[in-house]
């Protein structure tokens, strides 16, 4: 009953959605690309036997690449489909596709409804998907149940905040999580999480992205950016969110550095051009890394409005603040951040990855401030205390190898499922 009623009001919603799809379209066009996909009509499907992969945007799908690697490498008949619900999602997934070029396929995964979903499974026929982090889509996973196509919840996450929110939907998320044939949580209070609102016998794998290896070549980039840029500090700050710029850029000019540069970049491509408004509208000195021009001795800001380069932003910088932890956001993962040897700083709201923020912590490689006061007197005294910014990249690195293995961990479990294979036929069978 809760499914049925959960679908009527998505029918009910599509205007809605289109009205988001045309108004989110005005500022990042490729929103109006691939609409047929979104209700399950794709291009011709690959021949070979399907792996499907579901990373819903740009942080899922680059905590998915060692995974992708691996199965392809384990699997080396099939073919994987990574799906996406958002363009930056299908973006940085391009990058999957050129290093396994024939055998990594994109689309995006239709809108939740009984009727896209089955046009979804039956085109590309898959033999298991997996779903990153928290994805669940009521509708879809009942199909694939019915078609008997095991599904798995891996890199799985659930922060207290979505736990209560799962809580009141129980009706509909619980039987969902039920027909999963697999969870593999990040952590153990994840796993906890995910029990408590449905999933039989989660198990702790550990977080994929500790196992991401920065790509050389971007961190060579960053190199020789810092290389031309010279001497100065260099403050990044990584992923902002809404109104997180404008407290940045006020803390700014009373900082007690000589010579610093801050890096500003966005966590939305579509929020760029407000972002260098803002800037502007304060007297700062700003360049543009789309304009392909590197900062000169007068900047003050390097806006950062390019995707995919996080890596080299962080090899360049000698301290970064993880955006969406200064305001209530909950911050954005500071993995990639530490794999790089940055120093990382966070501020108080960090409950979308709490466990790796506080472990982070612990390790001595990152440090938490309370406020807009605690982050000034934190960057000042970073910047011009080399011993401990050192100190602090050196633990930072060790933490994230520390935590590494969670792929090795999940393709042992997921291996039992991709055992039991059937002819990829049966899955036509889908109704």
């Amino acid at each position: 009953m809760a499914r049925l009623l959960y679908t009527v009001l998505f029918y009910a919603a599509q205007p809605l959605v289109w009205v988001r799809l045309l108004w989110r379209g005005r500022r990042q066009p490729e929103y109006r690309q691939h609409i047929d996909e979104r209700y399950g009509f794709y291009p011709p499907a690959p021949s070979a036997p399907v792996i499907w992969l579901h990373a819903v945007s740009v942080g899922e799908t680059r905590a998915a690449e060692p995974l992708i690697d691996a199965l392809l490498a384990r699997y080396p008949e099939h073919a994987l489909l990574l799906t996406h619900m958002t363009p930056t999602g299908r973006e940085t997934g391009r990058s999957h596709a050129a290093r396994h070029p024939g055998r990594v396929i994109q689309a995006y995964l239709p809108y939740d409804l009984p009727d896209a979903a089955r046009r979804f499974l039956r085109h590309f026929r898959p033999q298991i998907g997996l779903f990153m982090e928290t994805e669940l889509w009521p509708n879809l996973i009942a199909a694939a149940h019915s078609a008997r196509i095991p599904l798995a919840l891996v890199n799985g996450r659930l922060s207290a905040r979505s736990q209560r929110g799962y809580q009141r939907l129980d009706a509909l998320i619980r039987p969902a999580l039920q027909s999963l044939a697999l969870v593999a949580a990040q952590t153990a209070a994840d796993a906890s999480r995910l029990a408590s609102v449905g999933a039989c016998s989660p198990q702790v794998t550990g977080n994929l992205k500790f196992d991401v290896t920065p790509d050389p070549a971007r961190l060579a980039q960053g190199h020789n950016w810092r290389a031309e840029i010279g001497a100065r500090p260099i403050w990044l700050a990584a992923s902002t969110r809404d109104g997180e710029e404008a407290l940045i850029f006020d803390l700014l000019a009373g900082l007690a550095v000589a010579k610093l540069l801050l890096i500003v970049v966005p966590r939305h491509p579509q929020r760029f051009d407000e972002v260098a408004a803002l800037a502007c509208a304060r007297g700062l000195r700003l360049k543009r890394r789309s304009a392909g021009e590197l900062p000169d001795a007068e900047t003050q800001v390097w806006l950062g409005d390019s995707m995919g380069e996080m890596a080299s932003y962080y090899a360049a910088s000698d301290l970064a603040l993880i955006g969406g932890s200064l305001l209530p956001f909950g911050g954005q993962n500071l993995i990639e951040a530490a794999a790089c040897g940055c120093p990382v700083l966070v501020g108080p709201h960090t409950f979308n990855f709490a466990q790796a923020a506080e472990d982070a912590i612990v390790s001595g490689g990152a440090l938490r401030v309370a406020d807009g006061a605690g982050l000034a007197e934190a960057v000042t005294h970073l910047l011009t205390t080399p011993e401990d910014r050192i100190n602090m990249k050196e633990k930072a690195i060790a933490f994230s190898q520390a935590h590494q293995g969670a792929t090795a961990r999940t393709m042992a479990l997921l291996e039992p499922l991709l055992s039991k294979q059937r002819s990829p036929t049966t899955a036509a069978a889908v109704r």
